[in-house]
């Protein structure tokens, strides 16, 4: 199901056209990226293999390429013929449970498929690189008086998957710099909303949600005292469109700066739904860091950027979208 943009169209004489590659552009956030830069104006590139989104996420008007960024001759030729001012890197493996069972895999998409991205850029002469790191897991754990946690702190990553995202936030360093190319590092805290793929802690609630929708109890992985960042996808794609322009060779923290428990958002979703079922308590994930909230100051500062969405403004959108989703299924 493809909802309609909201996102509002500027005048096209408060932006400056760019064109734009989104690696993952037909993923959950990718997609709304495109969603955005489209109704903003600019030209828009999509790079995808659809192992994860779908095609009817891509806006109409975005130049869709099917291709695995692990394939260096298609994905170099590919940014080449496009000749892209900025990439958008968002492509990757996001489940820290898959890395640890195949970090091998793991490292292939993750490293490797960046660094094709990043040869591709070069080649291409990019202006602009955007990184989507990871701030929910990269810093690894600390104590919850260290809360929210800035970017002055040491990464201490626990999973393979914050191990790449923290090597390739490296190699973007050490690549760009030696090209002349301006690069953004953007770290998200755990990131929800419509379109999220179902899997992983980071993705409770849109688990949670389709679990109450088909009536089939969710699954709380450990006793649910476990504290995450949420972070509304709308404010995301508000923090990539200020670093189209802002924040030069900046590391940045994207979240709210709350931390929320698993049981707090379990509770807030089953009264939101109406919902009468309980949870199911499973095993903890190893390598999911215990508590988490980002600190977005230099967000502030250097991208001119905060999150206008809490929790219970976010919810209900994505609660909508999803059920959307499902009557669309059922009529369809």
């Amino acid at each position: 199901m493809r909802e309609p943009p909201s996102y509002p169209i500027p005048k096209r004489s408060l932006i400056k056209v760019n064109r734009i590659l989104i690696t993952g552009g037909a993923g959950f956030i990718g997609s709304h990226l495109a969603d955005r830069f489209v109704a903003d104006g600019h030209s828009v590139a999509v790079i995808d293999n659809l192992s994860s989104g779908r095609k009817e996420y891509i806006p109409g008007r975005a130049d869709f390429r099917l291709i695995d960024i692990k394939d260096e001759a298609a994905t170099i030729s590919a940014i080449v013929d496009i000749k892209p001012q900025t990439i958008i890197h968002n492509a990757a493996q996001i489940n820290v449970r898959a890395s640890l069972d195949d970090p091998i895999t793991d490292a292939k998409e993750n490293i490797i498929g960046g660094l094709v991205v990043l040869k591709g850029a070069i080649e291409a002469g990019v202006k602009r690189f955007i990184f989507a790191s990871t701030g929910g897991a990269v810093y690894g754990d600390l104590p919850v008086d260290a809360m929210p946690i800035s970017e002055a702190v040491a990464p201490n990553p626990l999973s393979p998957y914050a191990s790449a995202k923290l090597a390739m936030e490296h190699y973007i360093r050490v690549l760009c710099g030696l090209s002349g190319i301006t690069y953004v590092i953007l770290r998200y805290s755990n990131v929800y909303g419509p379109r999220q793929v179902v899997k992983g802690e980071s993705g409770v609630v849109a688990i949670f949600t389709q679990c109450f929708i088909n009536r089939r109890k969710p699954v709380i992985f450990g006793d649910g005292s476990h504290t995450r960042d949420y972070v509304y996808v709308k404010d995301v794609v508000d923090a990539n469109v200020a670093a189209l322009t802002k924040g030069d060779n900046a590391i940045v923290n994207i979240g709210t700066g709350i931390r929320i428990n698993v049981n707090e958002v379990y509770d807030k979703l089953k009264k939101l739904m109406g919902a009468n079922l309980d949870a199911i308590h499973g095993d903890e994930i190893p390598g999911e860091v215990a508590h988490i909230a980002l600190d977005v100051s230099l967000a502030a500062d250097v991208l001119a950027w905060k999150p206008a969405y809490t929790l219970d403004k976010g919810l209900p959108e994505t609660i909508e979208y999803y059920k959307s989703a499902r009557a669309s299924e059922t009529n369809g």
